[in-house]
């Protein structure tokens, strides 16, 4: 992994071991907002309420899968369309295991975070990269639909706003270490690994963001360090 050089707020003494990249209290106050937002997010029937209430399972994941990716068209499930070649893909993906509610149930005795792995690697489509694919699983956990929980970011190298995030905030360019890292701050913090994954590129994007505006909750602020 390549670690990028990206524009910091002014050191300020600020010095925490569970996010050693951060030098500034104005880092750690805009982390603690996008980890409170992010975490806010999963609570049931979380990002996507259209997905937890769509009575057809077949149906809400295919509108859960056409939202992680993005797509301006929303065709449903049964129409057969696909408003793009990766949609192509996942449905040829689903078909094989004979829906979608199979392919993502998978084996019976994978826990919830066995399940989250599996799925998430057997959905490496074209054109589905890893905030996508991880945004989809989350989602459906959240909406209560299938038994998903992650258990690591799958980070990735590449163009990945929650990568690059990590190995700053983190300090490292070992998938390894900052995977533990990653839930040595969820746990102090008491937040889902999976609000990690949208904290961190939210955090990570200049600008002002919808998401910092609410206050973090007390273990976030205490794993940070912040009064």
């Amino acid at each position: 992994m390549v670690t990028k050089r990206l524009a910091r707020a002014a050191d300020d003494g600020y010095r925490n071991a569970l996010v050693p990249g951060l030098r500034a209290t104005a880092d750690a106050e805009r982390l603690a907002a996008a980890l409170a937002a992010a975490a806010a997010r999963l609570v049931p029937p979380g990002p996507y309420p259209e997905v937890a209430a769509e009575p057809d399972l077949e149906e809400a994941t295919w509108q859960a899968f056409l939202r992680a990716h993005g797509s301006e068209e929303q065709p449903s499930w049964a129409s057969g369309e696909s408003p793009d070649r990766t949609a192509e893909a996942y449905r040829a993906w689903a078909d094989r295991a004979g829906s979608q509610e199979q392919a993502i149930k998978g084996e019976p005795s994978w826990t919830p975070q066995r399940r989250f792995s599996r799925i998430f690697e057997r959905l490496a489509l074209p054109g589905f990269p890893r905030a996508e694919r991880f945004e989809l699983l989350t989602a459906l956990g959240a909406a209560g639909r299938y038994e998903l929980e992650a258990g690591e970011l799958q980070l990735a190298a590449g163009e990945d706003a929650t990568t690059d995030a990590a190995k700053r905030v983190l300090v490292s360019g070992d998938k390894l270490l900052l995977e533990r890292r990653a839930r040595d701050l969820a746990e102090a913090a008491e937040v889902p690994l999976a609000a990690l994954d949208r904290a961190l590129a939210v955090w990570g994007t200049p600008g002002e963001h919808a998401d910092l505006v609410l206050e973090a909750p007390a273990p976030i602020r205490a794993a940070l360090s912040l009064r």
